[in-house]
């Protein structure tokens, strides 16, 4: 079965610089699946980048949220209006908050955040909870839990990776030996690292997830923060 497995950036202003992120597709013969969608507003540009592959949002066939952080499912609501067939996965724990069923975590982590904010940061922080309060919310269709199988690009896995939020989930396309990290893993320097600490819900978790992730020893790491990471074999990159 053919299939092509990508990662494609998408660039935004946040503020006074631009933030980069790299959604992946997972595109074979029945399925076109989107890992990640970015930013609030970015479906223009992930429907640019849908293009120059021949493809529509309206063919996307899944949307997988990893977790319910705003660049993460940003476009997922405005993707769902364009395409109502898509179907959206993710983990059970994450639904309440990508619903907004309940509060999401991230919203009520950065209020707190708020409160003990030096001066000089409480417009940034006030600009950052208005801009998770935008964030619209989209019904999940699936759970993904730990373990499941599906027969996207000839073989995915979910894998349960917490940490960054309670039910944050990775992929494995085992065929390929590529793991696809969500936040549970980053590039910086081009090195692996925890994603943001800062903003990670359970620190210690997080550690243990990238551990579990670096452990399976795959040729490829797409970070949704980053890019690709390869692994060094036989002295090369």
């Amino acid at each position: 079965m053919e299939y092509k497995i990508l990662s494609f950036p998408i660039t935004m202003p946040f503020g006074s610089t631009q933030l980069t992120v790299y959604p992946t597709l997972l595109w074979d013969q029945q399925n076109i699946i989107l890992v990640d969608c970015g930013f609030i507003g970015s479906l223009p540009i992930l429907k640019t980048e849908l293009n120059r592959y021949g493809l529509s949002a309206e063919q996307v066939t899944g949307l997988v949220l990893t977790h319910h952080d705003h660049d993460h499912m940003g476009a997922a609501a405005a993707l769902k209006r364009v395409n109502p067939r898509m179907k959206i996965y993710a983990n059970q724990a994450e639904a309440p908050y990508i619903s907004a069923q309940e509060k999401p975590l991230r919203l009520q982590q950065a209020e707190d955040m708020q409160k003990t904010l030096p001066p000089e940061q409480q417009d940034f922080g006030k600009a950052f909870c208005d801009m998770l309060r935008r964030v619209e919310p989209v019904s999940v269709d699936e759970f993904l839990h730990d373990g499941d199988y599906m027969d996207w690009c000839g073989g995915c896995r979910t894998i349960a990776t917490p940490g960054h939020t309670p039910g944050h989930i990775s992929l494995f396309m085992e065929n390929d030996s590529i793991v696809i990290t969500g936040d549970a893993m980053a590039l910086e320097n081009g090195l692996p690292v925890i994603a943001n600490p800062l903003l990670t819900l359970n620190l210690e978790q997080a550690v243990q997830s990238m551990d579990k992730l670096m452990s399976l020893k795959a040729d490829t790491y797409y970070c949704y923060h980053g890019g690709i990471y390869r692994q060094k074999r036989s002295g090369a990159v």
